[in-house]
């Protein structure tokens, strides 16, 4: 019998999800595979919003995996959704595309230059190559492939027989007061950055059936002449299946037996309590557009019944935002996808990102300067965890972080810290020669004999370099010394300059050149290079902040740059001496 109990000091809130999941599936499928799920609508670039909605059940089904049990993870890629509006900033696309906004995603042309059939797996292709750098395994089951082979006509000639049911349960909702928008509910919890606007999921948006003279009916064709959703059942006989719609959008009229037609699906709030029947769904998590009173995941939790089901353990949970950018909206374009943030950062970094929060807390994913914070921060984490002194929960979230119950991902051999990775490559724009040379004199007892040694991190870090750094923030190092400038120096200046050249070829290491550069001012004011701050006047750090300012000046004329050690490694020893005037 796999091991379900878990210590309460090591508990951390994947754990405490699978305790529940696995309670919830030996009771209402002993001896069955644990399923999970997720949905993605890949009606646009999937972005890092989206993700979450993949990474929580994948964290949850993980931890389950490790305790011995069979896990599914299904994702669901609602591709045969409607195609709603054309999302901005596309290559490939212009508003030519809007002829196709009705149709399934699935009959939507790719964008120009794909290489893939249709609009849904252009963009699914992306996100499966980026779940895969990530270690995520999945069973993905397509929707278009689904409805289009009868897979469902059971569950929808069911969903036609009751009806009545389901638009009963759905009016309940229907005369309450609608719901406060998620960005009004949680305004004092969450940013402006990280609120993801709702059209992110095609689903999210979708009526929850037709009313009209006829009737209720939770199913919707798709226009058999123009392929478009504007359609209005106008007939529907129980005893034959017969089903007539009229098309808004061409005019075309049909009269089908639903028992045998596979050209349509059930509304999304129908359709999603269906296949967690259908599927038997343990856990699935939704978005704050999902839970909130009234919405599909409450309102699906009792339609859900009719089908023969139990509504899934389904935390909510909160909206990822980008530091330094406004909130993601895959319609607004511009929107950062996992490959953008797999192209900067390892993928133990992402996964730690999501994995250290709580879902329904909300969290920021940085492109800009904080990325080098964040690498400082995995990095401080990964040393504690190696001697021991990491806390139970931060152990939790690195081990799940780094690897899967199918083992560790790759990882970088030698992973030196990111902001000196990308301060080299930022110095040596692209020159590799140049950049194992520098990195090699950060620790000369053991020199890198390889960049191979230090990728992939070196080149994230240079991908970071070149794509999320402004030109006017680039260093250039200055090709000839500064004479005019160096001719006004006073002599303190000339003083600080002469300490710091004659102690190069005795310091010539990232620590040596640290202690060499912040000691400096300390012994041109009489205290020993080693003098710790609480031995020190206030004074010194001014003293320290104008020398700095005055090294960035002299070798690239700004007041700051990257770490001077690294900047001092970086120009080479014979060029720092020629720049500074010996």
């Amino acid at each position: 019998m796999p091991n379900v109990a878990q210590s309460s000091e090591t508990t951390d809130w994947v754990s405490r999800f699978a305790d529940e999941v696995i309670a919830s599936s030996e009771r209402r499928a002993p001896g069955k595979p644990v399923v999970v799920a997720s949905g993605l609508s890949p009606s646009g670039p999937i972005h890092l919003g989206n993700l979450r909605e993949v990474m929580t059940p994948h964290l949850v089904a993980d931890e389950v995996r490790r305790r011995g049990y069979e896990v599914r993870h299904l994702i669901s890629w609602d591709d045969y959704d409607r195609y709603r509006k054309v999302p901005a900033g596309v290559p490939g696309v212009d508003e030519t595309w809007a002829e196709h906004i009705g149709k399934p995603l699935t009959s939507v042309p790719a964008p120009r230059g794909s290489a893939h059939p249709n609009w849904a797996e252009h963009f699914k292709a992306a996100m499966t190559a980026s779940l895969a750098e990530l270690g995520v395994e999945f069973d993905g089951i397509s929707q278009t492939a689904q409805y289009t082979s009868g897979a469902y006509r059971a569950q929808i000639l069911h969903a036609m027989k009751h009806r009545g049911d389901i638009d009963a349960i759905l009016d309940q909702y229907r005369t309450k007061k609608a719901p406060a928008k998620p960005q009004q509910k949680q305004q004092k919890q969450l940013d402006e950055a990280e609120l993801e606007a709702a059209e992110g999921s095609g689903a999210a948006a979708e009526d929850d059936g037709s009313s009209g003279s006829a009737g209720y009916f939770p199913y919707k064709p798709y226009c058999g002449n123009c392929e478009k959703d504007l359609t209005t059942v106008t007939a529907y006989d129980d005893d034959t299946t017969e089903l007539s719609y009229t098309c808004t959008a061409c005019g075309h009229t049909e009269t089908v037996r639903l028992d045998e037609f596979d050209r349509g699906k059930l509304v999304w709030k129908v359709d999603w309590p269906m296949r967690w029947a259908h599927e038997g769904v343990i856990f699935e998590p939704s978005g704050v557009d999902h839970s909130s009173p009234g919405s599909s995941f409450q309102v699906g939790g009792e339609i859900v019944g009719i089908f023969g089901g139990e509504r899934p353990i389904g935390p909510m949970y909160a909206f990822v935002g980008i530091s330094g950018m406004a909130k993601m909206s895959s319609s607004k374009g511009g929107v950062p996808t996992p490959a953008d943030a797999l192209r900067i950062m390892e993928p133990q970094l992402l996964r730690w990102l999501y994995a250290r929060r709580r879902p329904n807390q909300s969290f920021k994913i940085a492109f800009d300067q904080e990325i080098q914070r964040l690498y400082d921060e995995w990095d401080k984490l990964a040393a504690k965890v190696a001697d021991g002194s990491a806390l139970p929960g931060d152990v939790a979230a690195y081990t799940r972080a780094v690897g899967t119950a199918a083992g560790e991902l790759p990882r970088t051999p030698r992973p030196l810290p990111y902001r000196t990775l990308a301060s080299v490559a930022d110095v040596t724009a692209g020159h590799q020669d140049q950049a194992l040379r520098i990195l090699s004199d950060l620790d000369p007892a053991h020199p890198l004999r390889s960049l191979d040694e230090a990728r992939p991190r070196y080149d994230r870090a240079e991908a970071w370099i070149n794509t999320h750094v402004p030109a006017d923030q680039r260093t250039i190092v200055r090709s000839e010394p500064d004479v005019e400038r160096l001719k006004s120096l006073d002599e303190r200046d000339r003083q600080s300059l002469r300490l710091l050249l004659d102690g190069l070829d005795d310091h010539w290491s990232l620590d040596g050149l640290t202690h060499l550069v912040y000691g400096v001012p300390k012994v041109r004011a009489g205290f020993p290079a080693d003098a710790t701050p609480k031995e020190l006047p206030a004074e010194i750090k001014t003293a320290q902040r104008t020398f700095f300012a005055l090294l960035y000046e002299l070798l690239v004329g700004r007041d700051t740059g990257p770490r001077l050690p690294t900047l001092l490694l970086a120009v080479g020893q014979q060029r720092v001496r020629t720049l500074l005037g010996e």
